[in-house]
């Protein structure tokens, strides 16, 4: 047993009475781990997560906040029961261990979909204004890209690009950047895909790994949903679900724009995320020692070719994509 698990179970045996277990409950793409414990509450087991975030590479207290907002606004994030922030521990409500992505099909997408649009839909409209977040500047979308010819292009594919090819991708990475920061504004999940949706009985779904939101563009989570880099679904009816979540935008008079203009933002802003995740899942496993997500890598470039080839602005990004699949 590894120190700071001896100290978080010292720590949440003091918070809660009546223990049996301790299991790792999930791990996640950064440095945060999860537990399960199970105790007795007068006489009937209960389910708990312990989040062991160490603070010298986690700061807990966006998470902190940016929960308590959700919960305010409707949304089914977890309760927090005790926080440590000192030694980075957190004892939350139990979610459960399904998520979207062991419960997608033909069959459930329908009715997962539509319970995953409501709350996105709920988040957006009840944000309050006065909790502010970090903005989704030019800077942040911009450093998201490097990613790709740093760490997919350089470190997976072992390639250097040439000035001009560098250029190139300043020039395309530009674009798609002013494309985002032309949309409405919104809060932004930033992960609000089906591995970070958990299916409840009640309430669902609920909504984990929130931690990094931030104020951006409208399309962000709503592609991050519908272009997952974990699942996918035919493109007419990907544009079907995102313009129907459009209609109801207009109602809610987050934007107004025409739905032309809406699909070709929701496009480009699937590009600039699927570039960023490629380049993370290659950074997962050079640097973090995490391989599994390069089996994501595939699908992702398929969705950075797929919508490329359908604007002639953004050729040169899908002739060089197209010639790493």
């Amino acid at each position: 047993m590894d120190r700071r698990l001896e100290q978080l179970k010292e720590w949440v045996e003091s918070q809660v009475e009546g223990i049996s277990s301790i299991q790792p409950a999930s791990e996640d793409a950064s440095f945060r781990r999860y537990f399960r414990i199970r105790f007795l509450d007068q006489g009937r087991e209960q389910t708990a997560i312990v989040m062991d975030a160490p603070p010298e590479k986690e700061d807990s207290a966006p998470f902190i906040a940016i929960a308590g907002v959700l919960r305010q606004c409707g949304i089914n994030a977890p309760q927090l029961f005790a926080v440590d922030l000192d030694r980075g521990f957190l004892l939350l409500s139990d979610l459960g261990i399904l998520s979207y992505l062991d419960q997608l099909n033909d069959g459930s997408v329908g009715s997962l979909y539509g319970d995953a649009l409501d709350a996105l839909l709920t988040m957006q409209t009840e944000w309050p204004t006065e909790q502010q977040l970090p903005p989704y500047d030019r800077l942040l979308l911009l450093q998201e890209m490097e990613s790709f010819p740093q760490w997919y292009l350089g470190e997976h594919r072992k390639i250097s690009p040439s000035l001009d090819r560098r250029e190139m991708l300043n020039r395309q990475f530009a674009l798609l950047a002013d494309s985002a920061l032309g949309q409405p504004q919104v809060v932004v999940h930033r992960d609000y895909h089906s591995r970070n949706l958990m299916v409840v009985d009640g309430d669902n779904p609920g909504v984990i790994d929130f931690q990094d939101a931030v104020w951006g563009p409208v399309t962000y989570d709503l592609v991050s949903l519908l272009r997952d880099c974990y699942i996918d679904w035919p493109r007419d009816r990907v544009e079907g679900w995102a313009e129907s979540y459009f209609n109801r935008l207009v109602e809610n008079q987050l934007v107004d724009s025409d739905w032309p203009q809406f699909l070709r933002w929701f496009d480009w802003m699937g590009v600039q995320r699927h570039l960023k995740a490629i380049g993370i899942f290659s950074r997962l496993n050079y640097r973090d020692g995490k391989p599994g997500y390069l089996d994501d890598i595939p699908r992702t470039m398929d969705y950075v070719v797929e919508v490329t080839a359908r604007y002639p602005e953004l050729e040169p990004l899908n002739e060089l994509t197209r010639s790493l699949r």
